[in-house]
C-alpha cells in the first residue's frame, strides 16, 4: 500500500502551526486519537486494578490492553511487558537488578554507536560490582558496526551486550539476529536499545533474537513513556529491589509505584494509530502493523533520498549517516558554519532541526565531531514532501 500523506496529516493537530517538523527522532508528534485517549481516561473514574468496581475493572483493562498493544507491536509476550517512565530509567533499574547476578571476572559489553542511555547504566553497574567493560567500535567513514567487530569483544567471560538496533544519531542498523547469534553462543545477554529502531520498523523481537528490548512511545506517536519486553521466564529469574507489599508476579514487579494509566491508554491509541495506516480493518492488529511499516518505510526512504540528493549539492556539507541499513535519519555539519547557529537559523523560518550529539555522546566523539555534535534531519510518517522543499530551500539560502 502507498501512504495516504494528506490523510495522515490531518490527524495530527500540532501541524496545523505551520512548521515543517524534522525532529521526530526527539520526540514525534501525536495524533489526535493518542490525546483523546488520555483525556477520555484522565475525565474517567480509575483507581487501582480489580475486579469489585467499574473503576477498578477500567483500570485493568487499560493495563491488559496496553500490554497486549505493545507485545503486537513487537512481536513479544504480553506477559513480559514492562512500563516505565522512561527507557532511560528502565534500563537503570534493569541493569541494577541483573548486576547482582555478576561478580569480578564477569564481562559485559557496550556499543559508541549507541545513546548513553544504554551505556551509562552498564558502566555505573559494572563498577559497583567490579565487572569488566569491553567496547564495540563502529567505523567512522562508513558508519557500520559488523558482526566481526562485536565477536572480537567477546569472550567465555561476556555475561551481557548492550547494543542499539538504530542508531538515534546516525541511522545506522547493525545486524542484530546475526549479533545475538554470536551474543548466544557464549552464554550471554543480548540487551537491545529499540527507542530509533522501534519507529522506523517492523520489530520482531523473538526472530531478531534479543533477550531484551526497549522503546519509547514517544518516539512513534505515542505519550512519553517507557517500555521493556522480555521472555516472562527470564524476568522470573530476577529480583529487583521493591516494596515489601507490591507483588512479586511477573511484569508487575519490575514496575515501580502505580503506573499512569492515561499514558498506557495513550500507549494503545498509538499502536492502533499506527495499525490503522493500513486502511484494513479485517485482519490482526500484527497484520495491519507489518503492512504499515512497509508504507511508512517506502514513503521515508523517497524522501530521505530527496534530502540527501540536495545535500549532494552543496560541498561544504558533510554528512555521516551512511551506513547501507539505516533509518531515514542524517546528520551533517556545514563546513564555516557552527551547527547550532544552522538550527537557530532554520528555526526562524519555522524548518524544525535540531543540532546536538543528542546524548549520543561515545558516537558524536568517535565522528570527531566532539561534544557539540552535528545537524540531525529525522522523518517521520506525517513528513511531506512539501516539508522537504521547504528544508532544502532555507538550507540552501544559509549554506
Amino acid at each position: 500500500m502507498t501512504l495516504q500523506i494528506d490523510a495522515v496529516r490531518a490527524q495530527f493537530p500540532a501541524l496545523s502551526e505551520g512548521a515543517a517538523h524534522f525532529d521526530a527522532p526527539g520526540g514525534s508528534l501525536v495524533p489526535l486519537s493518542v490525546s483523546q485517549a488520555v483525556r477520555d481516561t484522565l475525565a474517567s473514574a480509575v483507581c487501582q486494578r480489580g475486579v469489585n468496581t467499574i473503576a477498578e475493572r477500567r483500570t485493568d483493562a487499560i493495563v491488559l490492553s496496553a500490554r497486549q498493544a505493545i507485545a503486537d507491536l513487537l512481536g513479544a509476550n504480553p506477559g513480559g511487558v514492562v512500563f516505565g517512565r522512561s527507557m532511560t530509567q528502565l534500563t537503570f533499574d534493569f541493569s541494577r537488578t541483573i548486576a547482582k547476578t555478576w561478580g569480578p571476572g564477569d564481562e559485559i559489553v557496550v556499543s559508541r554507536l549507541d545513546h548513553d542511555a544504554n551505556i551509562r547504566p552498564w558502566l555505573i553497574a559494572a563498577q559497583s560490582v567490579g565487572v569488566e567493560v569491553r567496547w564495540i567500535e563502529f567505523d567512522p567513514e562508513t558508519s557500520e558496526i559488523t558482526v566481526d567487530d562485536v565477536e572480537a569483544q567477546l569472550t567465555e567471560r561476556t555475561r551481557l551486550v548492550a547494543i542499539t538496533a538504530a542508531s538515534n544519531l546516525i541511522g545506522t542498523r547493525p545486524p542484530i539476529k546475526q549479533i545475538a547469534q554470536k551474543v548466544h553462543e557464549r552464554g550471554a545477554l543480548l540487551y537491545v536499545d529499540g527507542v530509533h529502531n522501534t519507529a522506523h520498523s517492523f520489530v520482531d523481537v523473538a526472530e531478531m533474537g534479543a533477550d531484551v528490548y526497549c522503546c519509547s512511545p514517544y518516539k512513534f506517536c505515542g505519550p512519553h513513556l517507557g517500555v521493556l519486553v522480555a521472555a516472562p521466564q527470564l524476568l522470573e529469574t530476577l529480583h529487583p529491589d521493591k516494596l515489601l507489599p507490591s507483588v512479586n508476579t511477573v511484569p508487575e514487579k519490575f514496575e515501580l509505584g502505580t503506573p499512569v494509566f492515561e499514558l498506557l491508554a495513550g500507549t494503545t491509541a498509538a499502536v492502533d494509530f499506527l495499525a490503522g495506516l493500513a486502511g484494513d480493518s479485517s485482519s490482526s492488529r500484527r497484520e495491519r502493523l507489518e503492512r504499515s511499516a512497509a508504507a511508512m518505510g517506502e514513503h521515508e526512504d523517497a524522501l530521505r533520498r530527496t534530502i540527501e540528493a540536495g545535500l549532494a549539492q552543496y560541498p561544504r556539507i558533510t554528512v555521516y549517516s551512511r551506513a547501507q541499513r539505516r533509518t531515514p535519519t542524517l546528520l551533517f555539519t556545514v563546513d564555516g558554519i557552527e551547527s547550532s547557529e544552522i538550527s537557530a537559523r532554520l528555526g526562524r523560518v519555522d524548518v524544525n532541526v535540531p543540532a546536538s550529539n543528542f546524548y549520543a555522546l561515545e558516537a558524536s566523539r568517535r565522528l570527531g565531531l566532539g561534544d557539540a555534535g552535528g545537524i540531525r534531519i529525522g522523518l517521520a510518517p506525517y513528513s511531506s514532501s512539501g516539508d522537504v522543499d521547504r528544508l532544502l530551500e532555507a538550507l540552501g539560502e544559509i549554506v
